[in-house]
């Protein structure tokens, strides 16, 4: 069997310590390695910001897997982060990886889906923004206001993600993994989107419920 590192990683500490969304990971990894024949002989979890390019749980994972000629596994692509300059340098480390979600991936894929998850960041601020500029716009009072919605709005949504979590962990338990199957999966059980019953799951909605499940 080829040896292998698995690479986790968490957005806080405190989901570090209560193993919010590195149990999916793990498990992830766990069947990717089994079916692919790896031999997964350590692990590495980093507990910070997708944003930030300096990881030192990363940098120790690639190390090794240079020192084995071990392959890197992650879960998810976006859990190597969302930067494109960042992907770069980790291919130019020419230490091989493999991201479960996308098994197949070739260097310009790889490239592909982290533009498009850096995109997707940047679109996420600009439609804040413009939604805020049109509130004011309207005459809405932004501010304290503002914050106090903008803050039950994230709490709903969390609460959602945490009780979608069970019917997530059974999806994919019964071996249905990427974003696109688990959209169809909860289309086909007709389970009620986070806005309300009778709309459909989509690729983006799922992605966004996964994301806040894992983090």
């Amino acid at each position: 069997m080829q040896p292998a590192i698995a690479y986790y990683r968490v957005s806080t500490d405190q989901q570090g310590k209560s193993g919010l969304g590195l149990d999916a990971q793990m498990e992830a990894v766990r069947q990717f390695a089994e079916r692919e024949h790896y031999q997964v002989t350590a692990h590495f979890t980093e507990i910070e910001s997708g944003k930030k390019n300096k990881r030192p749980q990363l940098l120790a994972a690639l190390e090794q897997c240079r020192k084995k000629k071990a392959m890197l596994i992650i879960a998810k692509l976006d859990r190597l982060g969302r930067n494109v300059a960042f992907i770069a340098n980790l291919m130019e480390s020419r230490v091989q990886f493999k991201a479960v979600d996308n098994p197949h991936a070739d260097e310009l894929m790889i490239h592909l889906l982290a533009a498009f998850a850096q995109h997707e960041r940047k679109q996420i601020s600009k439609r804040t923004t413009e939604a805020l500029q049109a509130a004011k716009r309207r005459g809405q009072v932004l501010g304290a206001n503002g914050a106090v919605l903008a803050k039950q709005n994230q709490e709903a949504a969390d609460e959602f993600a945490e009780q979608m979590r069970p019917t997530i962990e059974q999806i994919r338990q019964g071996g249905i993994t990427s974003i696109r199957g688990i959209r169809d999966e909860l289309n086909r059980q007709g389970v009620p989107t986070f806005r309300q019953e009778g709309q459909s799951w989509h690729y983006p909605s799922v992605r966004y419920l996964l994301k806040r499940i894992e983090e």
